[in-house]
């Protein structure tokens, strides 16, 4: 069940306050940067003649998941049917659970979903399994009365990760044709997600893992084709990726999310040429509540941010002023300088982490603060809810 969270607040000029009336510990979003963020993918889209579907799981906010859709994509990516329920109820319409979804309960409130955004939207679903398949289809025939088309499906194909979907090629028609068997179900595309590319470091080492990638789906598709399938939408590709993808021929949808905020993980990767530079927008406000002589002590521990893709970057408090964030357990951090810097922050200095992982860190916190004018002197101008806080079913 989802956390109580507020809603979200727009605040008026005369009740905008600066940066320094935001408590500790906070997760605060840089609306400029993420603004910036947003109209580069949006032009890199355009440019290139692909379908925008960003990963909602990331921000887990209807608000941005609309200012999303404004800008140009054609809906969002989530990874839970309790991510599309709270994504529909904030008012985006078109929606694809990239996942497979097995429990009759869970498909039961997909279909609900799929019969409240029909007139406006879609609700799309991955499928890997024949038994996935038939469990859909009698959902759809219950919930639809044979109402044709009702549900979106995609064949998920394993393109390298080994996590879901089934082989390419053989495999993939057969669960085509299963699908096509439906009448509630419409076959609209392939899921193509090659996860395990998205942090490798080196431009290298992407390319390789892409290329074996779109090979896999070059096969089926030829495949499916030959067995009198398609044409099919392919859909897939991360921050890490995405522009490999894009310039494949092979996938017309991406499924980048982390542009958005960009986390410190990311920031690791060896950039492409081509690709867009995107900037951190997403910072865990913190205070030093303790010095000694060999470190310093920040109110932001592990239950402000995610340690899963590694411990926080600390963003300089000036040039030559780097400072490494060590484990101070579930409340605490520990800072020490960095580099040729010998000096550590002041009792009561505020400074702003960047998280390793910003998809769960945004999932231990009920709002996002956004901040116009900068961290150093600008003012809050808006409250963010994270409407799908929590959603795990």
């Amino acid at each position: 069940m989802n956390a109580p969270v507020e809603p979200s607040v727009d605040l008026a000029p005369a009740q905008r306050q600066g940066v320094d009336s935001i408590d500790t510990p906070a997760l605060v979003v840089d609306l400029d940067a993420m603004d910036r963020n947003l109209q580069r993918m949006a032009d890199f889209a355009r440019k290139h003649g692909v379908r925008l579907r960003p990963h909602a799981k990331m921000h887990k906010s209807a608000e941005l998941a609309r200012l999303q859709m404004q800008a140009g994509a054609v809906g969002v990516c989530v990874q839970k049917v309790a991510e599309a329920e709270a994504l529909v109820a904030g008012g985006v319409m078109d929606v694809l659970v990239t996942n497979e979804v097995i429990a009759l309960p869970k498909l039961r409130r997909l279909a609900a979903l799929a019969r409240q955004v029909q007139a406006k939207g879609r609700i799309g679903l991955c499928v890997d399994s024949a038994e996935g398949v038939r469990r859909l289809a009698a959902i759809a025939a219950e919930s639809f009365s044979g109402t044709p088309d009702s549900l979106d499906v995609y064949i998920e194909i394993d393109v390298g990760q080994h996590r879901c979907g089934v082989q390419p090629g053989p495999a993939a028609v057969a669960l085509a044709r299963e699908v096509l068997a439906c009448s509630g179900l419409r076959l609209v595309g392939l899921q193509a997600y090659q996860g395990g590319a998205q942090h490798l470091r080196s431009v290298q080492a992407r390319r390789e893992a892409i290329a074996v990638a779109a090979d896999a789906v070059r096969f089926t598709l030829t495949s499916l084709q030959q067995a009198g399938i398609g044409p099919l939408r392919v859909t897939g590709a991360g921050t890490g990726s995405f522009l490999l993808e894009a310039a494949s021929g092979v996938w017309n949808e991406l499924q980048a999310g982390s542009y958005l905020f960009m986390d410190a993980d990311y920031a690791e990767n060896e950039r492409e040429p081509a690709q867009p530079a995107f900037e951190h927008a997403l910072f865990v406000k913190t205070q030093v509540v303790s010095v000694t002589a060999q470190h310093a002590v920040c109110d932001a521990g592990h239950k402000s941010h995610a340690i899963d893709s590694g411990l926080p970057s600390v963003l300089p408090l000036e040039p030559g002023r780097d400072l490494v964030y060590a484990n101070g357990g579930d409340e605490h951090g520990l800072l020490r300088p960095a580099g040729s810097n010998r000096q550590l922050p002041a009792l009561g200095q505020m400074l702003w982490l960047i998280p390793g992982h910003c998809d769960p860190t945004v999932n231990l916190h009920n709002h996002l603060i956004g901040v116009r004018g900068g961290l150093r002197q600008g003012h809050v101008e808006r409250i963010i809810r994270v409407d799908a806080r929590g959603a795990l079913t």
